[in-house]
């Protein structure tokens, strides 16, 4: 289990009972942000994508850490003008009308997904400059979503990218292609060889279709193991080069959030079942869903709470695999599975690292209406 670091600790032993919170480090996202960009060639630009976690203390840190902000939705770009992030991009499959016209107003460089939204923009009365998101046919990289190479509802098919250029509607001006391909790759690198292949790619496609390229867009995928310390090896990243004139940009969440996030949560049960013994939680997937969506377990850290005022029993388990489970009525509400404890009780609170990034904001909070938990902002 791994030692939580001192505010941390300091910042959950104030929480009344029974406690549950996110603890959020705005330091941790700063160093994150740092060492990223110390491991990149020149003429990258990183842009800290909202979607990971959108606390707004969390967007306003990383709106100056990084050189501004990726959005998926017009709340997310409410979130980054509110934030005066410098530079905003705008990209998902599913924009409406009102959405573009915001990201337009707002200055947001739009990551368009298909001929028929750029048609919408153009009938709006818009004029922007643009990147196209396309489907590359084969990209050899992997992670844990595949958003490119496979049938998805992201970008453009790249077979039909000539139809689309040839008929694009006027007022729009191809800048750039957007090539995000995959989440959460551990590999650095072979997510070195994608992004070098990726501008490899964008320069021949923009001869070949007279566009003048100024940006290629490789979206995200820098990957943390949840289960482990393991994070994606930055290093082989230095390697790519990228040419005169040309901007790469960077769209990682995941492995700039990830590690700046706790979520801890008080034990309000202990029992033993078929065999198998459970921590019940105030807390859960409705909090912390990731674990359940993706079929792992997420390891914990205790922390003990060694006063006890209440009048019955403290209940206990000592040396004993245990799954730590929350509070809703479905018996896929499952955090952990089998985690060894030399001692737990009832009362202690399990702490859950690595969750700055696709934790709350993905969750199913209002199922079954339990209260949200605390959110502390070190």
């Amino acid at each position: 289990m791994a030692e939580l670091p001192a505010p941390v600790t300091a910042a959950l032993r104030r929480l009344p009972t029974p406690a549950c919170a996110y603890v959020y480090d705005t330091s941790a996202l700063r160093t994150a942000a740092s060492r990223l960009r110390a491991a990149l060639p020149a003429r990258t630009t990183v842009l800290y994508a909202v979607k990971a976690n959108g606390h707004p203390d969390v967007v306003r840190t990383m709106a100056s850490a990084c050189d501004g902000l990726e959005v998926a939705s017009g709340g997310e770009l409410d979130l980054a003008v509110r934030a005066g992030a410098p530079r905003i991009v705008f990209g998902g499959p599913g924009k409406t009308d009102a959405e573009l016209a915001a990201a337009v107003r707002a200055g947001a460089l739009l990551n368009v997904e298909s001929r028929f939204e750029a048609e919408r923009i153009a009938a709006l009365g818009l004029s922007a400059d643009i990147c196209l998101r396309v489907n590359r046919a084969g990209v050899a990289v992997t992670g844990s979503h595949a958003m490119t190479g496979t049938p998805t509802p992201f970008g453009i098919d790249e077979n039909q990218l000539g139809t689309v250029l040839e008929t694009l509607p006027t007022g729009l001006n191809v800048i750039g292609f957007h090539l995000h391909a995959v989440s959460n790759n551990l590999d650095g690198t072979a997510h070195a060889a994608f992004i070098a292949d990726a501008i490899t790619w964008s320069i021949t496609t923009a001869s070949a279709y007279g566009v003048n390229l100024r940006i290629v867009n490789a979206g995200g995928g820098l990957g943390v193991d949840h289960t482990s310390s393991t994070s994606i090896d930055l290093a082989p990243l230095s390697q790519v080069s990228v040419p005169d004139g040309l901007e790469l940009i960077l769209e990682p969440g995941r492995y700039l959030a990830a590690d700046a996030g706790w979520y801890a949560t008080e034990v309000l049960d202990l029992k033993t079942t078929h065999g198998r013994t459970f921590a019940v939680l105030r807390g859960g997937t409705h909090h912390f869903r990731l674990p359940a969506a993706w079929g792992y377990s997420h390891p914990f850290t205790i922390l003990p709470v060694d006063d006890w005022d209440r009048p019955y029993s403290r209940p206990a388990v000592t040396r004993t695999p245990v799954d730590a489970v929350g509070e809703l009525c479905t018996p896929r509400d499952v955090l952990t599975r089998a985690q060894p404890v030399d001692r737990l009780r009832v009362g202690d609170l399990l702490v859950f690292a690595r969750t700055g990034a696709y934790a709350w904001d993905i969750s199913h909070h209002d199922f079954l209406r339990h209260p949200a938990p605390e959110f502390i902002v070190l």
